[in-house]
């Protein structure tokens, strides 16, 4: 446990390093999968980690080494951890279970409005037409989702470029984005070192949709330019109207989707050729992985060894 415990720790300060090599050099549905999965495991195995090491602290407290049957007297001995170390991660602990619960809880009612919202929205095709000046477009999740679409954002792009913004739109919803987002930022609210790693999630679901669109309209230079074009339109005009859980799914913010994510960097993507799953980068993250899991599971093994130990004694 003396270095196992830890081990979750010093990768959290690692694996943010690997958010923009995801983003940028891996085929974005896999980046998506890897980026979320790293911020969700570690966000778990550090907060894990963390009770262990403020268990171990507890223990050297008489009356409460008292309550298991529990020796203080060996807990000193076998400890893994100062107590200095094992108070401050109490704390951390708790900031980490307070700011992930609060997450938790404001995502679930976002996310029940956001159903209660499309479920009274008539659509056709699942499509809902704003009577709206302003450019607007977005994905609101739902039994079943809805894409919403202003006619200030119908009228600024042609029939085409209408078809490859629904099909950009159709794909976070028929890929439910928003539980990506929302299990990313859950790690992120645990572990504030991993918001890197829910920024890029954010980035590669908006170039995952991208690349739905220009597989559907077999035009990548054209999904470039409707990308721009949509961008621009709603570049500086509030988002009037639009319920708390669009934008992305359930993201707490009434950022039009055209805008979410840099748009230079989307538009950039689509001009170059589609990327491949880059081998090495999801051996990495997969490494990274295993060894903050089997680190946790081994730092609880060997707590459970020692309770036994200082229980004997």
């Amino acid at each position: 446990m003396r270095i196992a415990v830890y081990l979750p720790l010093l990768l959290s300060l690692v694996a943010p390093l690997a958010a923009r090599p995801l983003s940028e050099r891996c085929e974005p549905r896999l980046a998506t999968w890897l980026l979320t999965a790293l911020s969700l495991v570690l966000g778990t195995a550090s907060t894990t980690a963390l009770g262990l090491l403020a268990v171990t602290g507890l223990l050297r407290i008489p009356q409460l080494a008292g309550l298991g049957h529990w020796s203080a007297l060996s807990a000193r001995h076998h400890d893994p951890a100062r107590l200095p170390v094992a108070l401050v991660a109490g704390l951390l602990l708790g900031c980490a279970l307070f700011t992930a619960g609060r997450m938790l809880w404001r995502r679930a009612r976002t996310l029940a409005a956001a159903t209660l919202d499309a479920a009274c929205m008539p659509a056709r095709d699942g499509t809902v037409v704003m009577e709206d000046d302003i450019p607007d477009a977005y994905a609101l999740p739902g039994l079943p989702g809805r894409v919403v679409v202003s006619t200030g954002m119908l009228h600024t792009l042609d029939d085409t470029e209408h078809d490859i913004l629904l099909a950009h739109e159709r794909a976070h919803l028929s890929a439910h984005h928003y539980v990506f987002v929302g299990l990313a930022q859950f790690g992120a609210a645990a572990n504030p070192l991993l918001r890197p790693l829910a920024a890029a999630v954010t980035y590669t679901i908006e170039r995952w949709a991208d690349e739905n669109a220009a597989g559907v309209t077999g035009d990548r230079r054209r999904v470039a330019r409707t990308v721009g074009k949509a961008a621009l339109a709603a570049h500086g005009t509030p988002a009037l109207g639009r319920p708390a859980g669009a934008a992305l799914g359930i993201l707490g913010r009434r950022a039009p989707l055209a805008k979410a994510g840099p748009v230079p960097r989307r538009v950039a993507a689509l001009l170059a050729p589609p990327l491949g799953r880059h081998p090495a980068l999801t051996v990495v993250t997969a490494v990274i992985l295993t060894s903050a899991t089997l680190a946790t599971a081994e730092a609880a093994h060997d707590l459970h060894l020692l309770l036994k130990s200082i229980g004997a004694g």
